[in-house]
């Protein structure tokens, strides 16, 4: 095959890459993605403005936002709809359900930011945005990616536990097991040879179920 036949993919960011930078038209004017710097973001994509999942969610990501804003966490929504559209939808929100969408929501009507971010699945569309949750941190690496079908609204109380137990992470050097929410132990890394695995197993502080595999107290 010729190398003019050789189809060029582009190269869609993955968890520990720099995000994406882009500016872009939104609700609340021209947004970059440098102004969140020092904070950390959820940057989500819907489908489209007036349908019945992306309504559910736009109304329960709201009802987070202010648990979110004290995790220093912000919340952006994109998708491919202009800006007189998202605007037409977050007054209708508000008309009819009383919720008033306070974050900025991106008109990325020529798809810029969806592509950089391999929000568009053509598989499922190629006119849409999918459901795609980027969690991008204060130096504005993306620390989690999450992707939901057209089909299937996001469950917020994931999302939050997920932020908080990145930032966890992030500021404790751990890890957290299955289904941790904050309060629970923690996982403290494994060791690296054969000695700290001895030691390990007569760590007294620790919560030790093997060499491997051994927990303790978050003090904070």
């Amino acid at each position: 095959m010729s190398n003019e036949n050789v189809q060029v993919l582009p190269s869609l960011p993955r968890i520990g890459d720099p995000a994406p930078q882009f500016e872009a038209v939104t609700t609340q004017g021209t947004i970059k993605l440098e102004d969140y710097k020092g904070s950390w973001l959820i940057l989500f994509s819907h489908p489209a403005d007036f349908t019945p999942v992306c309504t559910t969610e736009f109304v329960a990501f709201q009802e987070i936002y202010p648990q979110l804003r004290e995790l220093n966490c912000e919340l952006l929504g994109i998708s491919v709809d202009s800006v007189s559209s998202h605007i037409a939808w977050v007054r209708n929100i508000e008309q009819t359900q009383g919720t008033k969408i306070e974050f900025p929501v991106i008109a990325d009507l020529n798809k810029n930011v969806a592509m950089k971010y391999g929000m568009i699945h053509p598989g499922e569309s190629s006119t849409e945005t999918n459901r795609a949750v980027f969690v991008i941190d204060e130096s504005q690496i993306i620390r989690a990616i999450i992707y939901y079908p057209l089909s299937t609204g996001r469950n917020m109380e994931e999302i939050l536990r997920l932020v908080k137990a990145l930032q966890t992470t992030a500021n404790h050097k751990v890890s957290t097991p299955a289904n941790w929410v904050p309060g629970d132990k923690v996982l403290v890394p494994p060791p690296a040879s054969q000695q700290l695995a001895e030691e390990r197993v007569n760590d007294e502080s620790l919560e030790v179920i093997d060499w491997y595999l051994a927990k303790k107290d978050l003090k904070i």
